[in-house]
């Protein structure tokens, strides 16, 4: 007589079966995009140090509505020399040699007149860096450009808007040992750098959580894009197209390829409305196709457990907000719509309002303000004055260009490098992916290709 299995066995059996199944659906729900193979003799660009350069000499490329701005700071950083200024338009490049005048610097010398005009400025022999604030469809070709020709590059967000680009960028700074930087201005606004310090000082025990958004009503600037170019990008691209002001600061707290990298992400967004109407009003005529949801939302899930929240919104009225949080096992800090901080009682230091605090409640504001500026970095305070009155959003443009100044002339690596830049822009496309997938996971590229554990935690480098 069959002996039968003891019915505990069938149980367990089954359940093994059903889990790996599940496992199994999981996994092949999960979409993954190549990741192509280091090429040889090509070397990681992570910790990039280069020659120390004396003085930085500059070219700008892209003179609309940010390059002036930074043309204009750069007369302030020491140590810099404004070699060429490039615009299609030949007007802009003429306002920009008169800030060079009032600033009492010379004169640069002068590109203009069509879309591939940057490539001379490319070609000379006495630039060292190109600064790049053009429309986002122009970043990385410029960028590829300029590193081919042995220029290092600094690229307005996003740098990149493709996987290809990214990619592209990835292996043509690698090859040519050349910074590729993306200038994410709000990881040095001042509450984001001063939290980010408390976070690596442990005050808010171990980081879980962070958000980070980009929610700017753009109704008042929609004309000032040269050729309509963002409105007409938002109505061809789904997704979350403008992700790296809010993820910037995100993935420095979490120490992002130094020590942990994004895993995997699920998109939603909802309906077109705004956009429709926007389209509708500038051209009098019914608008069918506008790709992107008035708003997107994005989860991140890390390799080490942790969580991202971001949002993107440009067309809806409500306040600016970057929605930056940061959560801990032992605090939390949150810059909008207030700024707020809460830390355990144990990790607090002494003061008159101590006896009143509680585990929900954000500390007091003139606490809050004093922890700020205890943890403002020193090299922040050192330019801190200058950078308030330069300006530049707040003043965190000027630190933004005064660090890679400094990085540059002192031959460290910079506070962004160009995995930076492939991690934090990649979440367009790959946003766009998950929405055409029904909010599908979608896998994050280890653009590192394996050395993101390699760096033992993110850090500003100093020359002393």
């Amino acid at each position: 007589m069959k002996r039968s299995l003891p019915i505990q066995m069938i149980v367990v059996t089954a359940l093994l079966l059903l889990l790996t199944a599940c496992a199994t659906s999981q996994k092949s729900a999960l979409i993954n995009t190549p990741t192509p193979k280091r090429p040889a003799g090509q070397q990681s660009a992570l910790g990039l140090r280069t020659t120390p350069l004396q003085t930085v000499r500059v070219g700008f490329v892209g003179l609309g509505m940010r390059g002036p701005d930074a043309v204009s700071r750069w007369c302030h950083i020491e140590g810099t020399d404004v070699k060429a200024l490039c615009d299609v338009e030949a007007d802009r490049v003429e306002a920009c040699q008169r800030l060079l005048r009032q600033n009492g610097r010379p004169e640069a010398a002068a590109y203009s007149g069509s879309t591939e005009v940057y490539k001379a400025l490319c070609e000379r022999d006495d630039i060292d860096l190109v600064y790049i604030a053009t429309d986002w469809i122009h970043h990385a070709p410029i960028a590829l450009y300029a590193m081919e020709h042995g220029k290092h590059v600094a690229i307005e967000v996003p740098a990149a808007n493709t996987l290809d680009e990214i990619w592209a960028l990835v292996n043509t700074a690698e090859r040519t040992q050349r910074h590729c930087i993306m200038l994410e201005n709000c990881v040095y606004d001042f509450f984001e750098i001063a939290t980010l310090n408390m976070a690596q000082q442990g005050l808010f025990g171990e980081v879980l959580h962070v958000e980070g958004s980009y929610l700017h009503n753009l109704d008042d600037f929609w004309d000032e894009y040269w050729n309509n170019w963002r409105l007409d990008y938002n109505r061809l691209h789904r997704g979350d197209v403008y992700p790296t002001h809010g993820l910037g600061p995100d993935c420095q707290v979490l120490d992002i390829h130094r020590g942990d990298r994004m895993d995997y992400l699920v998109s939603m967004d909802t309906k077109a409305v705004n956009g429709k109407r926007l389209v509708e009003r500038k051209t009098g005529k019914a608008c069918t196709d506008f790709a992107n949801g008035d708003q997107t939302s994005t989860l991140i899930h890390t390799a080490k457990g942790k969580t991202i929240l971001l949002q993107h919104d440009v067309l809806t009225p409500r306040p600016y907000s970057r929605m930056f949080q940061v959560v801990g096992t032992d605090g939390y800090a949150s810059k909008y719509p207030i700024q707020q901080i809460l830390l355990r009682k144990e990790g607090l230091p002494q003061s008159p309002d101590y006896q009143n605090l509680n585990a929900h409640a954000a500390l007091p504001d003139s606490l809050c303000r004093a922890l700020l500026n205890q943890y403002l970095p020193g090299f922040v305070k050192d330019i801190e004055a200058t950078a308030r009155t330069i300006g530049g959003h707040g003043g965190m443009d000027y630190i933004m260009d005064y660090r890679l100044v400094y990085c540059l002339r002192h031959g460290l690596p910079l506070d962004m490098d160009v995995y930076d830049m492939a991690e934090w822009c990649c979440i367009s496309e790959l946003s766009r992916l998950s929405l055409e997938h029904g909010s599908a996971p979608v896998a994050i590229p280890d653009f590192t290709r394996g050395d993101w554990a390699k760096t033992a935690g993110y850090r500003h480098a100093m020359a002393r």
